[in-house]
């Protein structure tokens, strides 16, 4: 059998970087079920409600929502059961001390395949307020316009704005 290289991205969660301050990222590993691995390699899951969260000496990862497997029978997985994340003991404390403080939160962010093993990223992270995803909003665009310029201007197109036709042209 051929060893996979390389990172296949299964799932994202995109509204996750929309609705939190990003503070630390780690990757983790998952302990899943056969039938829960078939299921990610045909690239079905979803991360839009998931969390993580530090018990026992342990991090946990809930709501994640990988479906049945197509072809697997009575020996199949619960979709959305809780699973447990690989982490190093140092990065785990590292992680629960964090919780502690409050205010923050554990998100997954993608899963994905690295050299064939299933991996999770999660995020240690913090709510964005209203007003603030409106200001993230605006200085996305604002960078999207300066980006748009500079391409514009190394390319030799000048913007049409502020530029009059010939003919409007005023001549004395």
């Amino acid at each position: 059998m051929v060893k996979e290289l390389g990172k296949k991205v299964i799932a994202q969660n995109k509204s996750a970087r929309h609705d939190y301050f990003i503070e630390e990222v780690y990757e983790c590993g998952l302990v899943l079920t056969g039938t829960e691995v078939k299921s990610l390699r045909a690239g079905r899951a979803s991360l839009t409600d998931g969390y993580a969260m530090a018990k026992d000496g342990e991090i946990w990862v809930s709501g994640i929502h990988i479906p049945e497997y197509n072809q697997g029978s009575w020996t199949n997985h619960m979709p959305r059961r809780d699973r447990k994340l690989l982490l190093h003991k140092r990065e785990i404390a590292q992680i629960a001390g964090v919780i502690k403080q409050g205010g923050l939160t554990l998100i997954p962010l993608t899963l994905y395949f690295k050299d064939g093993k299933a991996k999770v990223e999660i995020a240690v992270a913090k709510g964005k307020k209203a007003h603030d995803k409106r200001e993230s909003l605006k200085e996305r665009q604002a960078n999207r316009e300066v980006d748009r310029e500079l391409s514009r201007h190394a390319t030799g197109k000048s913007s049409s704005k502020g530029k009059r036709k010939k003919s409007d042209q005023d001549y004395d």
